[in-house]
C-alpha cells in the first residue's frame, strides 16, 4: 500500500514546480474474491468511523470498488446530501493525494492542464522550467485522485480535456509533450440532477467513461443521528423535530425542491443561538430554509408562508421539548 499522504490541495493556480514524468505500464488490482466480503464490510465500518459518516453502506461499498479497480467514479446527488464527504473519505482511506476542482462556469482548459508563466518564457522560452502544472497534470504525475466537485458545471471545453486522460491515461501538452498518468490516478467527481439550477449535462461520451454512484436522502433515523453528531445536540425530541421539519419540505406540493440534512444542521445550530426552545425552532426555519428550497413555478404562497405552515403543522406535535440540552449544559451538571 503507498504511503499515507492524506492531503486534500484545493488548486489554486500557485505551483511552480514540474516534474518529469516516468511511463509506467498500469496495472489494476484483481477484482475481490466472495471471500473478501466480509473484509470490505470491516473496510466500511472503518471508513464510518474514521470520517464521521452515518449509514451509506452500499455506496461507500460501490464507491470503494471503483476506485479499487481503477476506473472513474461519478457520484450524483441533491445539494446536501454528503457527496463531497464521500469522496474524500474514499481518498483519504486509499492514501491518495487529492487535488481539488470546483466547478465553475468560467473555468478554462489552461487551468485544468496547466500553462507557461510569461515572464520565464520571455526568458528562457517554453522550457519546462516556465510550464506551471494544472491540477490534472499534477494528479496525473503523481498517481492520484483529481477530484472535481460538481462537474456539470464546468463548460463542455473543459470537460472534453479529460476524456484521453480517462481513456488512454495520458493528455498532450503544447511545447511539453506527452504526460502519461502514474498508477493509482483516478478521477473522482460529482454532481447534482439535471434539474438543479447553473447545470447542464455532461457529454455522453464524457458519462461513458465514469462508473456511477448515486445518492439520495437517508432514513429519518440516520439523519437524526447526523445532525447530533455534526452539532452535538444530545437532544432527542428536539432533534426529530428539526429533522421532520426539513424533510417535509421535499414532500409539500408547493416546493419543487427541498432541503437536504444540511439545512436541518443550520436549523439546529441557529435555534440553539435564538434561545433553544420551539419558538427558536420558528426563528432558526425562517433564517436557514428559504435559501434552501426552490418553490415551484405555480406556487401560490411565498417561501417564508410555506415554512411557517410546514413549522406550525409539525410544532403541534412537539410536545415534551421546553429547550434544547446541549452537551456543554450536559457536561456542567455532571
Amino acid at each position: 500500500m503507498p504511503p499515507s499522504t492524506n492531503t486534500t490541495i484545493r488548486y489554486k493556480g500557485c505551483y511552480s514546480n514540474y516534474f518529469t514524468l516516468q511511463r509506467r505500464k498500469r496495472v489494476y488490482p484483481p477484482a475481490a474474491s466472495l471471500s473478501g466480503a466480509a473484509l470490505m464490510i470491516e473496510e466500511i465500518r472503518e471508513i464510518q468511523k474514521r470520517f464521521g459518516i452515518i449509514g451509506r453502506e452500499r455506496e461507500l461499498e460501490q464507491a470503494l470498488a471503483v476506485v479499487r479497480a481503477g476506473r472513474h467514479l461519478l457520484i450524483e446527488g441533491p445539494v446536501g446530501v454528503g457527496k463531497t464527504v464521500i469522496a474524500l473519505a474514499i481518498s483519504n482511506y486509499l492514501h491518495k493525494q487529492v487535488f481539488r476542482v470546483d466547478g465553475d462556469e468560467r473555468y478554462t482548459e489552461q487551468k485544468l492542464t496547466g500553462w507557461f508563466d510569461p515572464p520565464i518564457v520571455l526568458k528562457l522560452g517554453y522550457v519546462q522550467e516556465a510550464f506551471i502544472p494544472g491540477p490534472l497534470t499534477m494528479a496525473m504525475q503523481s498517481g492520484g485522485v483529481l477530484f472535481i466537485n460538481e462537474l456539470n458545471r464546468m463548460p463542455e471545453s473543459v470537460q472534453n480535456v479529460l476524456l484521453p486522460a480517462m481513456d488512454e491515461f495520458k493528455i498532450e501538452i503544447p511545447k511539453i509533450g506527452s504526460i502519461t498518468a502514474a498508477d493509482g490516478f483516478v478521477i473522482i467527481a460529482t454532481q447534482n440532477p439535471r434539474e438543479f439550477i447553473a447545470t447542464s449535462p455532461i457529454s455522453e461520451a464524457l458519462r461513458d467513461r465514469f462508473e456511477l454512484v448515486t445518492l439520495g436522502y437517508q432514513p429519518e433515523a440516520e439523519e437524526i443521528e447526523i445532525l447530533k453528531l455534526r452539532t452535538g445536540i444530545e437532544d432527542d425530541n428536539f432533534a426529530r423535530l428539526v429533522v421532520r421539519i426539513v424533510r417535509a419540505t421535499r414532500e409539500h406540493p408547493e416546493i419543487r425542491r427541498g432541503a437536504s440534512i444540511r439545512a436541518a444542521i443550520s436549523v439546529a445550530l441557529l435555534a440553539v443561538q435564538l434561545g433553544g426552545d420551539v419558538e427558536a425552532v420558528r426563528k432558526a426555519c425562517r433564517l436557514a430554509l428559504p435559501t434552501r428550497i426552490e418553490l415551484r413555478e405555480e406556487a401560490r404562497s411565498q417561501p417564508t408562508e410555506v415554512i411557517d405552515a410546514i413549522v406550525d403543522s409539525l410544532l403541534k406535535r412537539a410536545e415534551g421539548l421546553d429547550r434544547i440540552t446541549t452537551p456543554l449544559e450536559v457536561k456542567k451538571k455532571t
